[in-house]
């Protein structure tokens, strides 16, 4: 979950045999970030040997972009450092419009590119991609030799461009390469429809939270036409979270007015975030699993302090943290760690989760049925539809 800010650099100039490095520093509150200059010593040490020592070639732009990718890759799993072209991916995937294969990626485990779910019509779900399956190599990229977000990367490209990956599939336990042609990716991130078989109850699905996910959500709810069904169930599972802000968007229409997430910084200043639309007050059920994560549990954390829908599934993954976007040049980012949120009741559910009311989990080697477009369900969504139904009655 991050927000974004463009901040002014600072330079702190260090003068090292005839090397100018610049350190960019953060415009915080009014105020600088201080910096120690007797732990420059080292840094400066070893930027003096390479200079002067190393075998090949370098560039000190890529001396400076390595040092700042360690640098705050050493803060937390979630702060990291994008380069132009990591920049223009992360960007992309805010805006929500890209070249590439079209699948929601996991961001709950930073060791492993798990596939969320194949994003409708994209080439992901024509080559029978599926949620769970984990990517372990881009074309010749072995991904765990790489971070998650240079791993986005290299799938994304130009549409029309090939790439091949290497799939594992847990409950199947097998290997299998796929070799896919990407295509322009406009992400959907709400949909909804009547449930097969209860037109009187409308399914939504939220697959992620980027800065259209609020609007899209109103346009769903107004072309669905509330006043047809008695209720609704929301499926939050398999999303790994996103923008803070479309988050509030989308808690505001499923919780009475009032305070929707309390964000706080690292000086203890709180920031309540209070409802930012109008309240559909019905019968709502929220769908949850261990992948439902940051932004996505903003909502679900809402729905369960206020006591206006039910959740089922099983615990959230427990991501209670904000990243910010601090732009660097135009070109490259920092994300860093800079908030933490609390529920409505001011809980904190950072590696902890969110433990829903009705637990549920799917059987061995079921398949979640996301909108599904027969009566069949699976194990948690039919759960759904009985509380529903409980409360409807």
């Amino acid at each position: 979950m991050f927000n974004r800010v463009n901040w002014k650099k600072a330079f702190i100039q260090a003068a090292a045999v005839g090397l100018i490095f610049c350190l960019g520093l953060a415009l915080v509150v009014g105020g600088f970030v201080l910096v120690n200059y007797d732990h420059l010593g080292r840094f400066m040490r070893v930027v003096y040997l390479i200079d002067t020592q190393y075998l090949n070639g370098t560039s000190r732009a890529g001396l400076v972009d390595g040092a700042i990718d360690g640098m705050v890759g050493s803060l937390d799993p979630y702060s990291s450092f994008q380069d132009a072209e990591e920049n223009k991916v992360l960007m992309n995937s805010i805006q929500g419009t890209f070249g590439g294969i079209g699948v929601h990626l996991s961001t709950a485990d930073p060791e492993k590119l798990v596939v969320m779910r194949p994003i409708k019509g994209s080439p992901a779900e024509r080559a029978g991609l599926e949620a769970g399956d984990i990517i372990t190599k881009i074309d010749e990229t072995d991904v765990s030799t790489i971070s998650q977000d240079e791993a986005v990367a290299i799938l994304r490209g130009e549409p029309g461009s090939k790439v091949t990956v290497k799939i594992y599939r847990p409950k199947t336990k097998t290997e299998f390469t796929v070799s896919l042609i990407r295509d322009y990716i406009n992400v959907p991130t709400v949909e909804g429809i009547s449930l097969p078989g209860r037109s009187d109850i409308g399914l939504i699905d939220i697959s992620s939270f980027n800065i259209n996910t609020g609007d899209e959500l109103e346009k769903v709810l107004r072309e669905m036409d509330l006043t047809k069904y008695k209720g609704l169930i929301i499926d939050l599972r398999y999303n790994y979270g996103g923008e803070v802000n479309a988050a509030i968007k989308v808690a505001s229409f499923l919780v009475p007015e009032g305070s929707i997430v309390h964000i706080v910084n690292r000086n203890g200043v709180v920031d309540t975030k209070e409802s930012t639309a109008e309240y559909i007050d019905m019968p709502i059920v929220i769908l949850t699993n261990e992948y439902t994560a940051s932004a996505a549990e903003i909502v679900s954390g809402a729905v369960k302090d206020y006591g206006s829908g039910a959740l089922v599934g099983t615990k959230t993954y427990g991501k209670g943290v904000v990243q910010t976007v601090f732009t660097l040049d135009g070109n490259t980012s920092v994300k860093l760690t800079t908030d933490k949120y609390l529920t409505p009741k001011k809980n904190d559910i950072n590696k902890l989760g969110i433990k829903p009311d009705v637990e549920v989990e799917l059987k061995e080697g079921e398949k979640p049925t996301i909108l599904p477009t027969e009566p069949v369900f699976d194990s948690q969504l039919s759960k759904a539809v009985e509380v529903l139904l409980q409360k409807i009655q």
